[in-house]
């Protein structure tokens, strides 16, 4: 039992950066997205099959794919870079993968990679060539062209295009903290598996790398193999090429746009190259009320028959005709609109990456913010589109709860850019929600009424959003408080807590404020006597629940706000018999051994089944009360991984991250079982006790660490199972 991991469903959630497909193995492909992984499409099962989860928590900063490819002549060869921020200071790896991507091996690359970057669509950076697949190159952002004549395994930067390469202390200074740089690679050849390398190669460059590393042209093409370099000269200057593509017959079709991306917005231009002359096939320019860009691009056939489907960016698809995916099939001299105002589902805004299926021309997908979408009837006069995210989960989460046993509901969900979601079926996309704010950042329920749901957040792009609401019904129907927590505007952050002790009342604890509790869903707001709490340097927040048993009792948390704090303050426990409106600080938690962290890296739980049963992890340790947190005991069961970092710094790896108490099976010897994320025995992953945390086990392995895992809600109901949050990977449970 609890050995086994899947996702609650979803459905997508977050943005799609890329689609490879193989060119010569039908249904085999490919998805990267910006922070979640990478998956492969199984056709057997019309699904998509996740093939990262293998990342443990130390590599939560290769969760996210810069760029793929494949192996022409291999299709079980795979390559994916990795690497979240160009500016971030570490380098990107490349993982090789001889099984498509059941099993990987990988080597630290030489240069920095941005796959949660602006223009993280552009591409595909990484290719293979068709004729030698020894031999790869990578377009990198700041660092020029780079070759690898070894299958990956070491690279050379191909100093004959440029040998510029910005300093890592420049980086984080240039606009949005990143440069286009190279942009992409094309071989210009027909033949396969030829033995001896591509000669003709072409290579995009971005404005801002052009300008820096003194290349004055859009696209340059190298007929010797990658020895030399000459530039062409394009019919637009300083413009991005997010994607250059070449048909069966050499023609070769390139996407101008002016911005990056996501959804970059225009002037956009596309244009065919026969290698002498340019030929303009689509062009937009920004008016008063729309500035198209140009995104995803793919060509299917050959000649005056070409099929050529276009990605139109920064368009919402919100009248009849507006751009989203035009397709022509007489190589660019006419076009038509075949998504917008079409039968099923839509999806606008950030067409980065367009695919024509090679083997049916009629199939084709797309990618946008919330996952993929296709239509497998594109030649109909009215193509019907539909989302193609089944197996998908990327959705960022920042809160979980669950409810007491009988609730109509088993999981509260509150994520970035999707809100508050209350998941009545695991495996079935949710029905009940709000997303009156992007990121939902605290959710609870009134354990004596589960209908009655809280729910905190900040708006971010929603226009018109709020920072808390409530509910009477189980999420069916949301109402706005009737005011707000008094600091949350001006103190937005995603550290903040929200607890319900009984329906209408609510303690609300926002980033760097003193918590306010309301008794009337929010007519007024009271702040209690905790001290108020500032950032230091990051924001910090008070960890607030209430006990499940005495809903008069109340516990706030402060985990002294960040590492480098512990010169200045501790951490504290404070203690509310009043229903939160006043505390008492605990003056042994100190003394107990509690140490000082970020929020993000501690928690707090009560055990349902026992009044003032507390548990806390301080990113370290594991402490717990048993009289409402008056008095703790520390428990020597966890322990960090320093690694190369000194003790008096932070951890490596932190061994105490996150706790919550569930139902306990038959004949434990505990009124719950208890969940933590840590280091037990030098081993991170999931731990669970049933004897009150005299003995553990481990209940993930190797293959399911999700570059890591954040919150945990252990389920009331049923035994052995707990819910988590995936680094960018949904929600998981345990079963």
């Amino acid at each position: 039992m609890g050995t086994r991991w899947q996702n609650v469903k979803f459905g997508g959630g977050g943005y799609v950066a890329g689609l490879i497909y193989h060119p010569t193995t039908p249904d085999l492909l490919y998805a990267r997205t910006d922070i979640g992984g990478a998956y492969r499409w199984n056709p057997a099962a019309s699904a998509w099959v996740p093939i990262t989860d293998f990342l443990s928590n130390r590599d939560g900063f290769y969760m996210g794919s810069e760029s793929m490819a494949l192996d022409p002549n291999d299709d079980k060869r795979v390559y994916m870079s990795t690497g979240l921020y160009d500016w971030d200071g570490r380098n990107g790896r490349l993982y090789t993968s001889t099984d498509r991507g059941d099993n990987w091996t990988y080597v630290e690359l030489p240069f920095r990679t941005g796959a949660n970057d602006p223009g993280r669509a552009i591409g595909e950076r990484l290719m293979v060539d068709p004729n030698k697949s020894s031999v790869l190159y990578y377009g990198t952002r700041t660092s020029g062209l780079w070759k690898s004549a070894d299958y990956g395994q070491t690279w050379n930067q191909v100093t004959s295009l440029s040998s510029f390469q910005y300093p890592g202390d420049q980086i984080g200074a240039l606009p949005g903290r990143t440069a286009g740089g190279i942009e992409g690679v094309l071989f210009d050849t027909s033949t396969t598996n030829a033995g001896t390398a591509t000669q003709t190669i072409y290579a995009a460059v971005g404005p801002d790398y052009g300008s820096a590393a003194g290349l004055s042209n859009s696209l340059y093409k190298s007929t010797d193999g990658g020895a030399t370099w000459t530039g062409i000269e394009t019919p637009v200057t300083g413009f991005h090429i997010p994607h250059m593509v070449r048909a069966k017959d050499g023609m070769i079709y390139v996407a101008f746009t002016k911005d990056m991306g996501p959804g970059a917005g225009g002037a956009s231009r596309l244009y065919k190259f026969d290698g002498t002359n340019w030929t303009l096939l689509k062009s937009y320019d920004p008016e008063q009320w729309v500035n198209f860009g140009m995104g995803g691009l793919s060509v299917s056939g050959s000649g005056p028959t070409t099929r050529i489907a276009l990605g139109v960016t920064n368009s919402w698809g919100n009248w009849n005709g507006m751009p989203i995916v035009q397709l022509s099939d007489d190589a660019g001299k006419t076009w038509r609109e075949i998504e917008s105002m079409t039968p099923g589902e839509t999806a606008s805004g950030w067409v980065d990456d367009v695919e024509i299926d090679p083997f049916n021309r009629d199939h084709i997908l797309h990618v946008h913010g919330g996952g993929i979408i296709e239509t497998k009837n594109a030649s109909s006069a009215g193509p019907t589109w539909k989302g193609s995210v089944a197996g998908i989960e990327e959705t960022a989460t920042l809160s979980l709860m669950t409810p007491p046993k009988g609730a109509s509901y088993t999981l509260l969900n509150g994520s970035g850019d999707i809100g508050a979601v209350v998941q009545t079926e695991l495996l079935k996309s949710a029905t009940r929600g709000i997303r009156v704010f992007a990121n939902s950042v605290g959710i609870d329920t009134a354990w004596s009424n589960s209908a009655y749901i809280a729910a905190i957040g900040n708006p971010g792009y929603i226009q018109g959003g709020v920072h808390g609401v409530y509910s009477n019904d189980a999420g069916v129907t949301w109402t706005r408080f009737a005011s707000e927590h008094p600091d949350a505007a001006t103190n937005e952050g995603d550290w903040a807590s929200v607890a319900v002790t009984k329906p209408n009342n609510v303690v609300w604890a926002p980033s760097n404020s003193v918590p306010a509790y309301t008794t009337n869903n929010g007519a007024t707001w009271t702040y209690t006597n905790l001290p108020g709490l500032s950032g230091v340097g990051i924001n910090r927040a008070y960890h607030i629940v209430a006990d499940r048993k005495n809903p008069n009792k109340v516990y706030a948390f402060n985990s002294g706000g960040a590492w480098w704090n512990q010169w200045s303050d501790t951490s504290h426990f404070w203690y509310s018999t009043d229903g939160g409106h006043t505390f008492t600080e605990s003056a042994s938690f100190k003394s107990a051994g509690a140490l000082v962290a970020d929020f993000g890296t501690t928690s707090i739980a009560v055990n349902p089944n026992a009044e003032g049963d507390v548990w806390v992890v301080d990113g370290q340790n594991i402490l717990h009360s048993t009289d409402s947190g008056a008095t703790w005991t520390k428990l020597n069961v966890t322990a960090p991984i320093w690694g190369k970092n000194p003790t008096w710094l932070y951890p490596e790896v932190y061994s105490a991250t996150s706790i919550s108490l569930g139902k306990a099976p038959a004949g434990a010897t505990y009124s719950a079982s208890i969940y933590i994320v840590g280091v037990i025995n030098g081993q991170w992953g999931v731990y669970r006790s049933d004897d009150g945390a005299a003995t553990w086990r481990r209940i993930n392995d190797d293959k399911h660490q999700y570059g890591g895992i954040g919150n945990l809600a252990a389920d009331q109901s049923v035994p052995g199972r707990v819910f988590a949050s995936a680094n960018g990977r949904g929600v998981i449970f345990s079963y």
